[in-house]
């Protein structure tokens, strides 16, 4: 198992943080804030405590936010996750890492997680303040998520697209050629997670049109969760 001919860039594994009482206390009043940085990717990345949980935003989007992360925590709550055979989690776009720290902290489930995430430095502060929390196994690899599905040899009980730069997807992360390459790498009655901004009517028209045109001529039996501002679609 694994993925066979990639090779993800490597960062110095940063020492863990855990914060103290009183900047966790006093950000349910106010944000925090921890750290920002501009990539190549993301211009401006902020870094705060918001409500006791880390927060990671672009001026358009919102990244990761612990359980509070509601477009996935909506998801979750409409899914039996205790009465699914989940085992092996992967998640594209794996920002600081929201996802798995709902489902073990909120939905109570213990999963493997591989994680992909393109700029290395959201991986780093994934790995310095959310990861330590986990007791889940997590494999976090630095890579584009195109060049690592295509290289990919594992198989998933569970994949979740969360792809977005600021608040768009790029477009090759739209093609069919890359839901079909997702669509190998589940297991037998797997399930394909794709979030989809659907807030404003310009982004509600271009998600409607992807789900009818593009997701469901791959996934034919496919459906959604409209979750309030999101739609996430799933391949059943």
């Amino acid at each position: 198992m694994g993925c066979d001919r990639f090779i993800p860039n490597s960062f110095h594994t940063p020492p863990s943080l855990k914060q103290p009482f009183w900047k966790t206390f006093l950000s349910y009043f106010t944000d925090i804030p921890l750290e920002h940085s501009a990539t190549e990717l993301n211009p401006a990345l902020e870094l705060c405590l918001r409500k006791g949980r880390y927060c990671l935003t672009t001026p358009n989007a919102i990244y990761s936010y612990g359980d509070l992360y509601d477009n996935f925590t909506r998801t979750f709550s409409k899914l039996n996750l205790a009465k699914m055979d989940i085992r092996d989690v992967l998640i594209l776009g794996f920002g600081l890492g929201s996802i798995p720290y709902m489902l073990e902290k909120k939905f109570k489930q213990d999963y493997r997680y591989v994680g992909v995430e393109r700029d290395e430095v959201i991986a780093f502060w994934a790995t310095r303040y959310v990861l330590s929390e986990l007791r889940s196994p997590v494999e976090l690899q630095i890579a584009d998520a195109w060049v690592f599905v295509e290289s990919c040899s594992e198989r998933f009980d569970l994949i979740i697209m969360d792809i977005f730069v600021d608040d768009r997807i790029p477009e090759e992360f739209e093609e069919t050629t890359f839901l079909e390459t997702l669509g190998d790498l589940l297991n037998e009655n797997g399930i394909l997670l794709y979030n989809r901004l659907a807030l404003e009517e310009e982004d509600r028209h271009q998600t409607e049109a992807f789900f009818e045109k593009t997701f469901k001529k791959v996934f034919l039996k496919a459906s959604y969760f409209d979750v309030k501002g999101n739609w996430v679609l799933k391949n059943y």
